[in-house]
This record gives C-alpha cells, sequence and structure tokens, in this order.
C-alpha cells in the first residue's frame, strides 16, 4: 500500500528542480486560485518534502521566489484581484465581513488588500445582511424550519449566526423574518423587519 502512494507521487528522485517547481505551480493554479504568499507556502512544502539536505531546501525556496516574483510581474498572480475575488465568492456564500478578512488574511493577503476587498464589498451593494440570509438559506435555519420548532431552534440558530461572525442585531433581525419570501426580500434591501 505505501509502495503505491510513493509511486504516484513525483517520478524523480531528489530534489525539484526549477521545472519541477514551475509544473507543481501551474498545476496547482489550474485547480486553484491563489494569493501568491499560499502559492510560495504550497511550492515550499513540496520542496520541503523532496528535499534531502538544508541546502536543497535552500536552493529550492530561491527557485520558488524567483518563479513568484515572476508570476506577480506576468500578471499570473495578482493578489489584489483574488482578495477581491475571494471576498465576493465568501460573501455570496453568507460570510461576514469579519469571517471573510480572517480567511483572506489565512491566505496571506495583506491587511491594506483584505480591507481594500471588504470595502469593495460595500461599493458594489453586498450587505451583511445579504450575507447572513444567504448564510440562513445555506444552512437551512430561522424560515426554512418548520414553524412549531422555529422557537426551539433559536438560540442554536442565533449561535451559529454569531460563529459565522455576524453581529446579534444582524442574526436577531434576519431570523425574525417570518417566511422564506421575507427573507428574500430582506436580502434583497426590499423591507426591514424587526
Amino acid at each position: 500500500m505505501a509502495e503505491a502512494r510513493k509511486a504516484k507521487g513525483r517520478r524523480g528522485k531528489g530534489p525539484m528542480d526549477a521545472a519541477a517547481i514551475e509544473d507543481a505551480a501551474l498545476t496547482y493554479l489550474g485547480r486553484f486560485a491563489s494569493s501568491s504568499a499560499n502559492l510560495r507556502r504550497v511550492l515550499l512544502r513540496k520542496v520541503a518534502r523532496a528535499a534531502e539536505t538544508d541546502s536543497d531546501r535552500t536552493e529550492g525556496a530561491k527557485l520558488v521566489d524567483a518563479l513568484i516574483a515572476r508570476y506577480r510581474e506576468s500578471g499570473l498572480l495578482n493578489d489584489r484581484s483574488y482578495a477581491a475575488q475571494a471576498a465576493a465568492s465568501l460573501a455570496r456564500r453568507g460570510g461576514s465581513r469579519f469571517s471573510i478578512g480572517g480567511k483572506l488574511a489565512q491566505k496571506g493577503v495583506a491587511t491594506d488588500l483584505v480591507k481594500e476587498a471588504i470595502d469593495g464589498l460595500t461599493a458594489e451593494g453586498a450587505t451583511e445582511i445579504a450575507a447572513a440570509c444567504a448564510l440562513v438559506r445555506r444552512r437551512r435555519l430561522g424560515p426554512y424550519r418548520v414553524a412549531a420548532k422555529r422557537a426551539e431552534w433559536r438560540q442554536k440558530d442565533l449561535a451559529a449566526l454569531a460563529r459565522a461572525g455576524f453581529s446579534l442585531e444582524i442574526a436577531r433581525r434576519v431570523l425574525a423574518v417570518a417566511d422564506v419570501d421575507a427573507l428574500d426580500a430582506l436580502a434583497k434591501g426590499e423591507t426591514s423587519s424587526d
């Protein structure tokens, strides 16, 4: 079994050269959007696994840094556009501004770019209420529950929204809607529910 796993890995033995690092980078970028810091972290892990000595790791790190710099110059890696795209995607899925900032920071996006991406969400009209409504819809909370059981589940629903980074005021407002149609109207900003 272990032999089968080893056979699936990189074919060559020894440290990764520039071509192997670039192949790994292009394969990763072909599957995932990435910040430059995240791609660097991924490639350094691969280099460390393949390295036999400390000098192999050092040489691999230099090759990774040169590749990242080349990709940034060519526009293949652009942290600003990555942050904006990821923030918009996370907001559509029901992410609060707080959780979006944390996830972007985990991916190595600079603090000023995180703030710019979150400010861009507000400029595009994506609100915290709309994101909370998206999370309620996705997780089937509040108005998606059977009416007789809503009161029983209220605290757990509030806790789910709080863990997602929404304020108590927003959580209460979203969970107070009467039905799914009212939730959709609230998300679009057509009505306000208390």
